[in-house]
């Protein structure tokens, strides 16, 4: 069997945290190694536990979710960070994308949702909420014009389309019909071009750009 996924809940309602710990809890494979109540405690926490997944509050005493998110991820640039709150306001959801962030949901999201979402994290994709999809376009829409995607070739273009659909490695390699590791490659080659740190900014652009919505 392979290790489970390793999850830190960081929230500042004690009952949230014992509600997502209850239900992850219960999947097969995911297990829950700790809680922390603001955002300097989430980024204490996350530095000595080295967790696969968080699940980050943005409201929260000491330091905010983002502020602690920043933190998160000056220390450790390769953690998967999903936010999850009651908050889908582009000037709180923008900032969260742009510190990071693997995922945003709502804290309304079914729970089959949020599993899968934890689950794609760990496997280095990302998820957004359709709610959170629609408003993150609204706001797309009102950016400047322009191409931010120039120096792509098209092949990356393409690419990067389909990782904004949320599509992981293995399966643009078989909308393209190419090995995964030449996808990797096109990934990598994507986000140096784009000097983003993951898929979810790279993703960002792509909207920016109109080649379609992030899956939600």
């Amino acid at each position: 069997m392979s290790d489970p996924i390793r999850v830190v809940i960081a929230d500042d309602h004690p009952i949230v945290r014992e509600g997502l710990r209850t239900y992850l809890g219960t999947r097969d494979g995911i297990e829950v190694v700790g809680e922390a109540a603001d955002g300097e405690q989430a980024a204490a926490r996350v530095a000595r536990l080295h967790p696969d997944v968080v699940l980050l509050d943005l409201v929260m005493p000491v330091l905010d979710g983002v502020a602690a998110l920043e933190r998160i991820l000056a220390r450790d640039p390769d953690a998967r960070v999903i936010v999850l709150t009651s908050f889908a306001a582009e000037d709180q959801m923008l900032p969260a994308l742009r510190a990071g962030a693997a995922g945003y949901l709502l804290k309304d999201t079914d729970p089959a949702e949020l599993e899968r979402a934890v689950r794609a994290a760990a496997a280095g994709e990302s998820l957004l909420s359709p709610v959170v999809a629609e408003r993150l376009l609204r706001e797309v829409r009102r950016s400047p014009s322009g191409d931010p995607l120039a120096a792509l070739t098209p092949r990356e273009r393409e690419v990067l389309g389909l990782l904004a659909r949320g599509l992981s490695n293995r399966q643009i390699a078989a909308e393209l019909v190419v090995a995964e590791k030449t996808v990797k490659t096109h990934v990598s080659n994507v986000l140096a071009k784009l000097s983003v740190a993951d898929r979810t900014q790279a993703a960002l652009l792509a909207v920016r750009a109109g080649l379609g919505p992030p899956a939600g």
